[in-house]
């Protein structure tokens, strides 16, 4: 995908008490869509995903993709792209004191228009979430409103990159991951 462009998707602020997500990296061809759930506290201060310098998403997606910390974040982002991998999460804005998903208020989900992104990007042939959360309000919030077509699209829940999800160490982790490279 040499030359990939990032769309210009719309994208919303919600309300000053909640915290509000990010635009999805993403372009037309892409084949997989990786979900998380809400940025935490120190995307949100960055303004980029998974930025919490001991989240292992940019390691992962560093040995599968390139995509590697070291690089900038717009780097990554374009690397993402090249790959035909999208970025974005369940929840357009929520609720939630500090970063850990268990801490989301399931009342104030508001979450990102997925049918309508999933309609727009017709090669997505599998959504992988990152860690059960996100998997969990997809679930609950978006997957009653797909179409049927839209419904078909191949999902697996992937172990979360988070810090906080210390039970497998980062080789375990990334070998799970490795379905990323399935479609």
């Amino acid at each position: 995908m040499k030359g990939a462009k990032l769309q210009d998707i719309p994208h919303r602020r919600i309300l000053p008490t909640h915290d509000n997500g990010f635009p999805p990296i993403a372009d037309v061809h892409a084949r997989v869509l990786i979900l998380g759930s809400l940025p935490g506290q120190a995307s949100l201060r960055q303004q980029q995903y998974y930025a919490h310098p001991q989240n292992a998403f940019w390691k992962i997606m560093g040995q599968l993709f390139g995509a590697s910390p070291e690089l900038s974040y717009a780097e990554r982002a374009q690397r993402l792209i090249q790959n035909r991998i999208a970025l974005w999460d369940v929840c357009a804005a929520a609720q939630r004191p500090g970063s850990l998903d268990t801490a989301i208020v399931h009342s104030s989900v508001v979450p990102n228009d997925l049918p309508a992104f999933i309609a727009s990007h017709p090669e997505i042939g599998l959504i992988c979430f990152n860690g059960g959360k996100a998997a969990d309000l997809y679930r609950r919030l978006v997957l009653p409103g797909l179409p049927a077509t839209e419904c078909a699209v191949r999902t697996k829940t992937l172990p979360s990159t988070s810090p906080a999800h210390a039970a497998m160490t980062f080789e375990e982790k990334l070998a799970r991951w490795t379905a990323v490279l399935q479609n």
